[in-house]
């Protein structure tokens, strides 16, 4: 089996795959969980209304997971706090980009508007990768159909630019998480989180599936890329074989002119060289 076949039929799945991880990933709310121990809080405030009554109507004692687009409940939903119901059917509110700005966003600081800015990058490069992976679907395609070197080699190359522009946008969002938990001491920043949820084992985050379907994605699309441009190198390389066997058949042959003309039956032309002696 042709090298450049089973190569970039390997490369195709690759990309198909990343794709739909990338997608899904950026689709759903699974991105950071966080878990908070509603029992043991519950006990430490029993006889406290006026603390209790805050931790029914404050989302940040409850159990949610956070998005690029929505922070969602899955079990409980704080009072007083109007939410919607998601395409998976979990109540969730939408993360505000502050699209147009407003006045709450005019009393933000440097650091907090530099946080939003790069929020807001992270859904751009998300969206600026899936357009490439538009434009790699077509060159991909041409690039099969017709057996082109170069077309291989742009595919190749497109998905190396949407991986390494996903592998931006996760660095962004590690970023957006370092401020919110580490440098930002505003009212939205968890700088100004109720002391309780700060103590050991009150609040627990993870990495959700949401996130790891993203890198998966962005290794695939690495993947992917290498396997493209493997592809069009043996592809070129099969291109040479071919044309190497086509040229023998095209290569003229001329006659022996080491051969003696006195036996002229080797020329076939006019009767004078057959050396009959006319």
């Amino acid at each position: 089996m042709a090298c450049s076949a089973v190569t970039l039929s390997l490369a195709t799945i690759a990309a198909v795959v990343a794709v739909a991880c990338l997608a899904i990933g950026f689709g759903t709310d699974n991105w950071y969980e966080i878990r908070v121990n509603r029992t043991f809080i519950r006990k430490i405030l029993e006889g406290n209304e006026i603390a209790l009554k805050e931790m029914e109507e404050d989302m940040r004692y409850f159990d949610r997971d956070e998005g690029l687009f929505r922070i969602c409940f899955p079990d409980k939903k704080p009072l007083n706090v109007k939410t919607y119901i998601s395409p998976v059917q979990t109540e969730c509110v939408n993360i505000d980009y502050f699209i147009p700005e407003n006045e709450i966003s005019d009393t933000f600081s440097d650091t907090r508007w530099t946080r939003l800015h790069m929020a807001r990058s992270v859904i751009g490069l998300y969206i600026t990768a899936f357009f490439l992976i538009f434009l790699s679907f077509f060159t991909g395609v041409a690039g099969c159909w017709k057996r082109s070197h170069g077309n291989v080699v742009a595919t190749g190359i497109l998905e190396l630019l949407v991986s390494l522009i996903a592998a931006g946008a996760m660095g962004l969002w590690h970023g957006v998480n370092y401020f919110d938990y580490q440098k930002l001491q505003d009212k939205m920043s968890y700088f100004e989180w109720p002391d309780i949820l700060k103590q050991p084992g009150q609040t627990k985050y993870y990495y959700g599936w949401s996130y790891i379907l993203a890198w998966i994605g962005v290794g695939m699309n690495l993947i992917s890329a290498i396997l493209f441009l493997c592809g069009a190198r043996c592809l070129r390389k099969e291109k040479k074989i071919e044309q190497a066997k086509n040229m023998q058949y095209l290569m003229p042959v001329y006659p022996d002119k080491r051969q003696p003309y006195g036996y002229g039956y080797g020329y076939p032309g006019p009767y004078y060289q057959y050396g009959y002696g006319y």
